[in-house]
């Protein structure tokens, strides 16, 4: 597995991480214990070395989840997590105050089975919270070995200046993919002026650029998508349109629409490492596959002009969601 260096930092991950959330929360039921430890341990065995948790992904479970997955590789392995939302519950509103980013990390140390934390995010921007008291508590972190390096995700250009000032940040997080190309306007720039690495989430547009989702595909109750206007059936007809097109160059590239859709995503910048997520083993050796798939840039060309002429129809967030969204 091809490996990249997230910014200016020390921190070497694979070119590929895995996104673990889906494995207990949000699309649907949660995976067996036993299945899921299988799929991170396989994701090992293909060479992913990053992987993707936060406390709010079922209130903690999905951090029990990962840190018994990965102990017996404890020191081969980067893990994430994040903090921010009151008592890890999104629903609840956002809490990145001092005393609550310090109660998270030691609860997210012992649900993660180790002591330290590779890469703490705040999960979301806290309006109530100056960023550079954010920032001043994990320097503090970090000075004590409980945490490594710092991460923002969903942070707005601003906020990612302030918060650096006070204490480097490796890395963004935040979604990208073909069809949600927004980080490029501004987001990028700053990025690379200031040597942070960037980790998408959603890289396959909630698993629909993979080709696995249409106008019929039934979505279960508990699945967030359902409250997603993008994944309306209407917008989810409207936009079959992407997929297809996707799914022809594909066949031109002896690849499927997922690899083509994450290889799309590596050749954007050097210090780019996307977070797909599944609960399918083949569909993440899948996923690991994208990483061989060398787009040239006449590939690049193409797929820029054909979705500039295709108009994505439907919002990425609930308007509930969208609010905790930095600006």
């Amino acid at each position: 597995m091809e490996k990249r260096k997230l910014g200016n930092t020390s921190l070497e991950v694979s070119a590929i991480g895995l996104g673990c959330m889906g494995l207990s929360y949000g699309y649907g039921q949660p995976t067996a214990e036993v299945d899921a430890i299988a799929l991170i341990h396989k994701a090992y065995e293909l060479g992913v070395t990053l992987f993707d948790t936060a406390e709010s992904y079922a209130v903690g479970a999905n951090e029990m989840l990962v840190g018994k997955a990965l102990q017996p590789i404890r020191d081969k392995v980067v893990i994430a997590t994040k903090f921010g939302f009151k008592g890890g519950d999104p629903t609840k509103g956002l809490d990145s105050r001092p005393e609550n980013i310090r109660l998270v990390v030691e609860a997210s140390l012992k649900r993660l089975r180790t002591d330290r934390i590779d890469l703490l995010y705040q999960h979301r921007v806290d309006p109530a919270v100056p960023i550079e008291d954010v920032a001043g508590t994990v320097r503090d972190l970090i000075k004590e070995g409980k945490a490594m390096h710092f991460g923002l995700s969903e942070a707005s250009v601003k906020t990612i200046r302030k918060a650096h000032a006070i204490q480097p940040v490796a890395a963004l997080q935040s979604e990208y993919s073909l069809w949600w190309r927004e980080p490029e306007k501004e987001t990028f720039a700053v990025l690379e002026e200031l040597g942070i690495g960037f980790v998408p989430f959603s890289p396959l547009g909630r698993g629909f650029l993979a080709g696995a989702i249409d106008e019929n595909t039934k979505i279960d109750q508990t699945d967030f998508r359902n409250n997603i206007p993008r994944f309306s059936e209407q917008n989810r007809k409207a936009n079959q349109v992407v997929v297809n097109w996707i799914s022809d160059f594909a066949k031109k590239k002896n690849a499927t629409p997922a690899q083509v859709a994450l290889a799309w995503i590596l050749a954007q910048r050097p210090w780019i490492v996307p977070i797909p997520g599944t609960t399918k083993q083949h569909r993440l050796m899948e996923n690991v596959g994208g990483v061989e798939l060398r787009l040239t840039a006449n590939d690049l060309r193409e797929i820029d002009k054909a979705f500039g002429e295709i108009q994505i129809q439907g919002d990425r967030y609930s308007q509930q969601l969208q609010q905790m969204v930095d600006r």
